[in-house]
């Protein structure tokens, strides 16, 4: 995937974990870096978890970069003080 491809996958997995963990998102430059992030996190827990993990974009390797994007924005809310509003 070129890198142009990354940074649209990372907007795509970062707005929707923002919107899973809180109702008005963070921003796109904060929502593609949380999916790139998401994504990274998300690979490596389910490679230590013994599951394939998707290099291409596909519904499996969104749904990872999204588990992963959901645990960043988490622990991105308990380091600034933030709580996530429903």
């Amino acid at each position: 995937m070129s890198v142009l491809g990354w940074i649209l996958f990372g907007l795509i997995t970062g707005f929707i974990a923002s919107k899973i963990v809180n109702s008005r998102g963070e921003g796109c430059l904060i929502d593609i870096a949380l999916g790139l992030v998401g994504a990274l996190v998300g690979g490596v827990l389910f490679s230590a978890l013994g599951e394939h993990i998707f290099w291409r974009f596909s519904l499996g390797s969104m749904f990872v970069a999204i588990i992963g994007a959901v645990i960043v924005l988490v622990v991105y809310h308990a380091i600034t003080g933030r709580r996530a509003i429903r």
